[in-house]
């Protein structure tokens, strides 16, 4: 396992248009490896086809990306040349009201699942409900599945007392894959000095996010960033910190009309933008591409940060973390 001890990129979450262009610019980045987003609202049959969609792609693909399913294959990703995918979902509308779908999932490779997205579902509260009822037991059933499975949960889009919830119930450390401090930038997607802390003291781990409405917009420049970066790590420690971007590259405005309406509603929900900036955000200068991650590593760099903390927060936190959540535990 000497290679696990060599730097890594690692991004805990990105929703982008994925082509043939978007890997070279991962190429061109370093990236080892991305947790990319598979599915918002869709149910199980729709999720099946986005899964059907993907696995074409690394076919089609197969010279430049692999599918991520354990942590060695993260390795062999990193050696073989190629960006590792793993997949992952905004939501547990997949599996619908069944658990028996957890397994089915994980077999085709859904590997992490947040629990809720930016609307209240059978299993908890988003952090956009104007009451947060916590974690159902339907919620308690399927973290249990989860955690049997080797499927990370995660907790970015959830409400307060429903992330709470799942910290303190779960038998495995959890991730919030993309939100940063709320007292550093307010905001009702970032999280409280009360959740980081539980989710610090229960061996879990948080990918600091550049989504522009979850920072100072556009006019970020990579110093504040970086120092977001260090103000998360003096308070939780350098191994419970990685990257989550939120990267959101070639998306049209039909699908972000579509992920704000979701399946029911009548009234869109903005999330993290408001009426005002109705439309994809724009990044910062230092952040356009995948192809700009370098750019994190020598802003990290110059804040005075140790070598072995730069690679930690850079990949090398997340390649622990994923190589340990994704393996089954039959026997819990």
């Amino acid at each position: 396992m000497a290679l696990a001890n060599e730097p890594f990129i690692i991004d805990g979450l990105e929703l982008s248009n994925w082509d043939r262009d978007f890997l070279l610019d991962l190429h061109k980045g370093g990236v080892t490896c991305v947790h990319a987003c598979c599915g918002l609202w869709e149910n199980a049959r729709e999720t099946l086809s986005k899964i059907g969609e993907w696995k074409r792609f690394f076919d089609e693909n197969s010279d430049l990306v692999m599918q991520v399913h354990t942590g060695g294959d993260i390795l062999k990703a990193k050696t073989s040349g190629r960006i590792g995918v793993v997949l992952g979902t905004q939501n547990t509308s997949l599996i619908e009201d069944e658990l028996s779908l957890v397994p089915v999932f994980n077999q085709l490779g859904i590997k992490i699942m947040q629990l809720t997205y930016n609307n209240q579902n059978l299993v908890g509260s988003s952090c956009y409900e104007e009451r947060d009822s916590g974690l159902t037991r339907f919620g308690k059933n399927v973290i249990d599945a989860m955690n049997k499975e080797g499927v990370i949960i995660d907790l970015s889009h959830c409400g307060t007392q429903t992330t709470l919830d799942a910290i303190n119930y779960s038998s495995r450390p959890v991730a919030i894959t993309h939100a940063n401090p709320d007292w550093i930038y307010p905001s009702g997607r970032n999280k409280s000095k009360k959740v980081l802390s539980a989710l610090r003291d229960n061996g879990g781990i948080l990918g600091l996010c550049a989504y522009p409405h979850l920072i100072n917009g556009e006019e970020t420049t990579l110093s504040e960033f970086t120092d977001l970066i260090k103000q998360t790590v003096d308070f939780m420690g350098v191994d419970k910190v990685a990257l989550g971007t939120d990267l959101t590259l070639n998306m049209s405005e039909d699908f972000l009309h579509w992920m704000r309406m979701g399946r029911w509603t009548h009234e869109i929900n903005y999330g993290a933008g408001s009426a005002s900036q109705p439309s994809w955000p724009s990044w910062p200068s230092w952040f356009q591409t995948p192809s700009d991650f370098p750019n994190i590593r020598e802003g990290l760099y110059e804040t005075g940060m140790a070598e072995k903390d730069v690679n930690a927060i850079m990949g090398n936190n997340w390649l622990q973390f994923f190589t340990a959540g994704f393996e089954a535990n039959k026997g819990g």
